[in-house]
């Protein structure tokens, strides 16, 4: 379960998810943020064009929400070629990638998401379809087996992963262009914010803008989603202008603090503290404390406390630092033991 889940509580439907296409920028020169990124695939495409052929492939590694889909359909809509969506967990079997590959138009952008968890099977099909353009076919099982190879169009793969260090090298290494995409700056947040919220016909002053892109956890989707929520709060309970106080009252009504922070995040760093004295605890002790799922905590909110610099990974088990403790307006246990009776505390505990 993501954050932008999360935050509306159900899954995004059919209306959302047109808002959420709508915002999407169609052209490199829209395209906010990621300025090495930018010039770098501008060249690609710029020089692809010029000698009227198809663009090289690229993997686009990051952050889910930092823009990898964006960009794809930014290269098709670049090289004025039409794209096919799929994802590595639709691939289980190489006869499905087969069949994708084989209904390519030529100079087409296949988008395939989540590479990462494609099947072996598929994966090893798609090592000969990114160098050759071609697939073999195999008709029939065991000995009688036979491999018919199939030649395909040229066309454009662009993978997409969170976690490139998955990635084979042999796949990795047949990408002609590789990006990783980084967390935003507030600066760029904002500009998010003002375009989306021209295109949403929403009024936003300066303060407003900065209120929602400080929350957002580096991301332009969430900044999106935040915006979205912020406008409903401001048509209902306030004028329809977003103004930094109206920000800041809409998004506590969604839990969601000055530091971007949600119910999670203040949940597993609540426990941590309150329940464990800061840690070290482990991974699996901690999502029973707060009533999760382990990935759930390890994929969804930790990554988040650890690059705040809330929580630290340690051999032991995870750790509250001291600006958790600030943050969430508790002292440490070593201290309120030595201020009580000048004891050391609970660090025996816990551990160091």
């Amino acid at each position: 379960m993501s954050f932008d889940e999360r935050l509306v509580d159900a899954e995004v439907d059919s209306d959302e998810q047109a808002v959420e296409a709508a915002l999407r920028p169609k052209q490199l020169g829209e395209f906010i943020g990621q300025p090495k990124v930018r010039e770098q695939l501008d060249l690609v495409l710029r020089a692809a064009r010029a000698r009227g052929g198809t663009a090289d492939h690229v993997l686009l590694s990051g952050a889910p929400g930092l823009g990898k889909t964006t960009l794809s359909m930014i290269i098709a809509a670049e090289m004025g070629a039409p794209i096919r969506i799929t994802s590595g967990p639709a691939i289980q079997h190489a006869g499905d990638l087969a069949a994708i590959l084989s209904s390519l138009q030529e100079g087409e952008v296949l988008f395939l998401d989540e590479i990462h968890r494609m099947s072996r099977p598929a994966e090893e099909m798609l090592y000969m379809a990114m160098e050759d353009f071609r697939v073999d076919v195999i008709v029939g099982k065991g000995p009688g087996a036979t491999a018919i190879p199939l030649e395909l169009p040229p066309f454009t793969l662009v993978g997409a992963t969170t976690r490139a260090g998955l990635l084979p090298p042999p796949l990795r290494d047949r990408f002609g262009f590789t990006a990783h995409m980084e967390f935003y700056e507030p600066k760029e947040l904002e500009q998010v914010v003002h375009r989306s919220a021209q295109l949403l016909e929403v009024r936003t002053d300066p303060e407003g803008a900065v209120e929602i892109a400080g929350r957002s956890r580096g991301t332009p989707r969430i900044a999106n989603r935040l915006l979205r929520r912020v406008r409903d709060y401001a048509q209902v309970k306030a004028d329809g202008v977003i103004t930094r106080e109206v920000a800041a009252a809409a998004l506590e009504v969604y839990e969601v603090d000055g530091r971007g922070l949600d119910r999670l995040d203040r949940a597993v760093l609540g426990s941590l503290l309150k329940l464990f004295g800061g840690g070290p605890v482990g991974l699996s002790t901690l999502a029973v404390a707060v009533g999760e799922e382990r990935e759930t905590v390890e994929e969804v909110a930790e990554p988040f406390l650890v690059r705040e610099g809330l929580l630290a990974r340690t051999p032991r088990g995870r750790v509250a630092t001291p600006a958790a403790w600030a943050h969430m307006g508790l002292t440490p246990p070593q201290q309120s033991s030595r201020s009580a009776s000048g004891g050391p505390g609970q660090q025996g505990l816990f551990g160091a």
